[in-house]
């Protein structure tokens, strides 16, 4: 079965820890979780078109920024087997 890639970028801000906290809570043994420090990996957060934080990728996809919570997280497909 092929891991769902989920990446969150980050700050170092409350919320940011909130988010990351949530979305291992969530994963599934078929989430593969990275977290990237923004200052850290711009390029990389510019390729997804990443302009604020906590920004969530899931499959290269750019799907929510913000603080998410449970339910967009959920319907975004964190902790979802693809």
């Amino acid at each position: 079965m092929t891991k769902r890639q989920i990446e969150i970028f980050t700050a170092d801000c409350p919320l940011c820890d909130e988010t990351v906290q949530m979305v291992q809570e969530l994963a599934c043994s078929h989430c593969e979780v990275s977290i990237y420090k923004l200052r850290q990996e711009q390029e990389k957060a510019k390729r997804y078109g990443v302009n604020a934080v906590p920004a969530i990728i899931v499959n290269g996809k750019l799907v929510l920024t913000g603080k998410p919570n449970r339910e967009q997280l959920l319907a975004a497909g964190v902790g979802q087997s693809i």
